[in-house]
């Protein structure tokens, strides 16, 4: 019998005052490699928690030291968080690009100093991050970011990593790398477990456990995972779809959405983007795509009005040219917008209802009543999503995939001419992103709606996208 380098026995976890997981029980030998899959609020990232001491948990749980000492088990999560210069735990939405607050950020050199210089080296070089030591924090693309993140936690020597979907906006790329660091983890006896989506494992994994409910659904290898889970259908309701688009408020009409001409963005001596030439006409269907760190996240904060260099460049939005006197709500109540960093930002203590709410007036938090027509159209917004049983929830306490949901929402609520959507199927499901296409393709379908689509996975962009724009490194 092979000996088990980790014993789960009936593990059971509350989170918010509610009970999430129940009755786990799974035993890994030397040479499982396993990931743990399922739906949005199956659970997963709880009894990540729960598997590295970071909850509460009732039953018994065993991890195997390379030293037969306590174990020192990591729990890498989701979303990396640092301090700047100020000591201030998080950054504002917009801080990334204003060359004004680079200065107030670490670097990756300083984030790292108390550690080894040798081995800090070995392994930013490994993660392809080492020409970036002198790069600002703040700067640092999402995936630049998780490198980071994963740098920062085999630096510590643990025995385990519990990694909370690592591959998380990743490009081609970056998954590459990170399914080379998971190789070389095992080479060292750092063993790990994935929470992970089923569409980014990478080959080492052999074991697969199916999460559902908190419990556990299926446990088998991956080879027999395929044929297990099978996506649910999901059509749009027409009815109430049209009755959202009609009863939107009215935006006046524009011929281009985007118009920008030679736009060239710098911090510093660092080049983000080089004479971009970019037109997105009225009702437009364009994808944006490109490696991590080449300046996608830049190019929509000057669209989004996030980006101060923005007034310095020639660019016109829904047809008139910035800095000519319009104010940055103008461009903003026009535009539905989504993105990783949104969601890292986004720590108003509201409930579901008040943050799909804010949507309607461009703002993080909700700072007057809500009236009941607007609850009503939230409301109905939140059921065509899916998530009409969070409404009352706090937003802090649902899942992380249920937020991204819940942003979505937020994202639509109004039915703005413009949608950005950048990297909107992070952290969802299957049948979630199946959803979002079918939401997305029936709106284009039906309404002028403009849509920017931001993905790393051409099997996420809906069918309604028609045009196509990649930036390369230069």
């Amino acid at each position: 019998m092979k000996e088990s380098v980790a014993i789960i026995d009936c593990l059971s976890a509350s989170y918010g005052g509610s009970k999430v997981l129940s009755d786990i029980s799974f035993r890994l030998n030397e040479d499982d490699c396993l990931a743990i899959v399922g739906p949005v609020g199956s659970g997963k990232t709880t009894l990540a928690k729960a598997l590295s001491g970071r909850l509460f948990r009732t039953g018994s749980v065993f991890f195997k030291s390379r030293t037969n000492q306590v174990p020192t088990i990591l729990w890498v999560e989701q979303q990396h968080h640092f301090k700047n210069r100020s000591n201030m735990q998080d950054f504002y939405l917009q801080q990334r690009f204003n060359s004004a607050d680079s200065a107030d950020a670490y670097t990756i050199r300083e984030e790292l100093s108390n550690e080894d210089e040798i081995r800090v080296k070995a392994w930013l070089d490994f993660f392809l991050l080492g020409h970036l030591i002198d790069k600002p924090l703040v700067q640092l693309s999402n995936g630049e970011n998780k490198r980071l993140q994963l740098v920062k936690s085999v630096l510590r020597e643990p025995d385990w990593l519990i990694l909370d979907n690592p591959f998380l906006g990743l490009d081609v790329e970056g998954r590459e790398i990170l399914s080379n660091c998971l190789a070389k983890l095992r080479e060292n006896s750092i063993y790990f477990i994935l929470i992970n989506s089923p569409a980014a494992l990478p080959s080492c994994v052999n074991r697969v456990i199916y999460l559902e409910e908190g419990r556990i659904a299926w446990d088998g290898p991956i080879s027999a995972y395929e044929s297990f889970k099978v996506v649910s259908p999901f059509a749009v309701n027409g009815s109430k779809m049209d009755h959202l688009i009609l009863s939107a408020e009215i935006f006046e009409e524009f011929q281009w959405a985007v118009q920008l001409r030679d736009v060239t963005i710098a911090y510093g001596d660092k080049v983000i983007l080089s004479q971009i030439n970019w037109e997105v006409k009225a009702g437009d269907r364009w994808s944006l795509s490109g490696p991590n760190g080449v300046g996608k996240s830049t190019l929509l904060s000057l669209i989004t009005a996030d980006n101060p260099q923005a007034y310095s460049q020639n660019i016109s939005l829904f047809d008139r040219q910035r800095g000519t006197g319009e104010s940055i709500w103008d461009i903003k109540k026009r535009v539905g917008y989504v993105s990783p960093e949104l969601h890292v930002y986004f720590k108003e203590p509201s409930s579901v209802l008040n943050v799909v709410g804010s949507g309607l007036f461009d703002t993080l938090g909700v700072y007057k009543k809500i009236s009941e027509v607007q609850k009503i159209r939230i409301d109905q917004w939140l059921e065509i999503f899916g998530i009409s049983h969070l409404s009352n929830r706090m937003f802090q306490q649902i899942s992380t995939g249920e937020q991204r949901m819940v942003l979505l929402a937020r994202a639509f609520v109004k039915n703005p001419p413009l949608l950005i959507l950048d990297e909107p199927c992070q952290g969802l499901d299957e049948e979630q992103i199946h959803r979002l296409k079918e939401i997305l393709n029936y709106i284009c379908s039906n309404s002028p709606t403009t849509l920017i689509y931001v993905s790393h996975y051409a099997s996420d962009i809906p069918t309604c996208v028609n045009q196509h724009l990649k930036l390369g490194s230069f």
